[in-house]
């Protein structure tokens, strides 16, 4: 059976200072990290208005090694496909 490993979620999440920006599958497994800081994430957040979900049930096993703090404080967008 084929994956589908497109991200659909950007969350951009503070870890212990610096700002990461984590892309997840629709299943909210891990696809990639880039720098939060790039021009990319500009790019892909342009127009979308993100969520503070990150403390929600759905996202703990994804955000896990996130304080609580920083889980509750991550700005999670839902890409455009």
């Amino acid at each position: 059976m084929h994956r589908d490993n497109r991200a659909t979620f950007l969350v951009l999440i503070e870890s212990g200072g610096p700002m990461e920006a984590l892309l997840f599958d629709a299943e909210r497994r891990l696809v990639a990290e880039i720098d939060a800081t790039s021009e990319e994430v500009g790019v892909m957040t342009a127009g979308l208005t993100p969520e503070r979900a990150g403390a929600d049930e759905a996202w703990r096993q994804a955000l896990r090694g996130h304080s609580a703090e920083e889980r509750a404080q991550a700005l999670i967008y839902r890409l455009a496909l």
